[in-house]
C-alpha cells in the first residue's frame, strides 16, 4: 500500500488532504459524516478580531463547473473562536489550522496572538488574499511589499508555523510568494478564489451586493495548477495546492506540479464526505500507478 504521508518540514501529515477555510465550517459540523481523524489536517473558517455578520445575501451563486461565493467571512471573532477550537480539538487528533484575517496589519497580529497561545492550534494560515471582503478585491497579497510587511510582523511576534494564503488575482503570483518566503513564511497555500461577476439580466444589476465574488470549483483547476507550478518553482518552502480538486487524480496532478499537500474546497460543500473519498481515490491510484510515496512524484513533471 502506498505511503500518503505529506511532510511539510515543520509537521508530517498522515495524508495530503486538507479541507480548506470557508468550506469546512469549524470542522465539528462534519463529525456527523465522518471521523475527522481520517484527514491530513483541516482549516477552520477565517476569523477576525471581532464578531462579524458577513455580507448581505445572496452569498452563493452556481456557475458552469463552479461556484461564486460572497460570504464575507462571518464569524464569532478570535476570542469567541477559542471555545469552538477546544470543543472540536477534544474530538479529533487531526492537526487544526486556523485561517487568520484582518482589516489591517495590526488586526492580523491581534488575531494571531490569540490563537498562537492555544496548544490545540497546530498552524496558522494567514489570509491576505480574500477577494470578496475588501473593495475590488484589494488585499495585501496584491503587493510583494505589503505581503512581506505583514508576514514579517506575524513571524516576529508569534511562534506557530505560518502558512500564507495567496491571491490569484495579481499579475505575478511568484513574486508575492517569494516576498512571503523572504519574510519568514513556513509554507504557501495557493490559490484563493478568482474574482468573478454574476449578473441579474432581468433587473440589470449584479447578483451580489458586494459586486464581485470568488470563483471556485473545477472550472478554476487548470488556472490553479499553472500558478501552483509557478510558485513551487519560485520558492523553497512547501506549497499547498488549492483549486477545483474533486478526485484523487486531481491530487496527484497538484503534487506532480510541485505541491506538498492540497486543500479541498467546493467539493466539501456539494459532497460532505468528498475529502475522504478523495483520500481513498488517491491511495488507489497510487497503487495502480505503482507510486510508493508522494515525494516520488512531487514536482516531477517531464518537461
Amino acid at each position: 500500500m502506498a505511503d500518503l504521508t505529506a511532510d511539510l518540514g515543520f509537521i508530517k501529515l498522515k495524508n495530503p488532504v486538507i479541507p480548506a477555510s470557508g468550506t469546512f465550517g469549524y470542522g465539528g459540523e462534519f463529525l456527523q459524516f465522518f471521523d475527522l481523524d481520517l484527514l491530513g489536517a483541516f482549516v477552520m473558517k477565517g476569523v477576525y478580531s471581532e464578531e462579524r455578520g458577513g455580507n448581505e445575501p445572496p452569498r452563493i451563486w452556481e456557475t458552469p463547473s463552479g461556484l461564486l461565493n460572497s460570504i464575507g467571512l462571518a464569524g464569532p471573532g478570535a476570542e469567541g473562536l477559542r471555545g469552538i477550537i477546544k470543543e472540536v480539538a477534544s474530538k479529533t487528533s487531526t492537526p487544526i489550522i486556523v485561517n487568520v484575517c484582518g482589516g489591517n496589519d495590526e488586526e492580523y497580529l491581534e488575531v494571531a496572538r490569540v490563537l498562537d497561545v492555544m496548544e490545540e492550534v497546530a498552524m496558522l494560515e494567514l489570509n491576505i488574499s480574500c477577494p470578496n471582503v475588501r473593495s475590488g478585491g484589494s488585499c495585501p497579497a496584491q503587493s510583494p511589499s505589503d505581503t512581506k510587511k505583514v508576514v514579517r510582523l506575524l513571524k516576529e511576534n508569534t511562534k506557530k508555523p505560518l502558512i500564507v494564503k495567496l491571491s490569484p488575482n495579481v499579475s505575478d503570483v511568484p513574486s508575492v510568494a517569494r516576498a512571503a518566503e523572504e519574510a519568514g513564511a513556513d509554507a504557501i497555500s495557493v490559490v484563493n478564489t478568482f474574482l468573478g461577476l454574476a449578473l441579474d439580466v432581468k433587473n440589470r444589476k449584479p447578483v451580489f451586493k458586494n459586486f464581485f465574488a470568488g470563483l471556485s470549483g473545477p472550472a478554476i483547476k487548470p488556472l490553479a495548477l499553472k500558478i501552483v507550478w509557478e510558485v513551487a518553482e519560485a520558492v523553497n518552502i512547501p506549497v499547498i495546492g488549492i483549486g477545483g480538486i474533486m478526485t484523487g487524480r486531481d491530487v496527484l496532478e497538484f503534487i506532480l506540479a510541485g505541491a506538498t499537500a492540497i486543500q479541498t474546497g467546493t467539493v466539501n460543500i456539494i459532497e460532505p464526505t468528498g475529502s475522504v473519498r478523495i483520500i481513498n481515490e488517491t491511495l488507489e491510484l497510487m497503487d495502480e500507478l505503482k507510486i510508493d510515496n508522494l515525494e516520488e512524484i512531487r514536482g516531477g513533471l517531464n518537461i
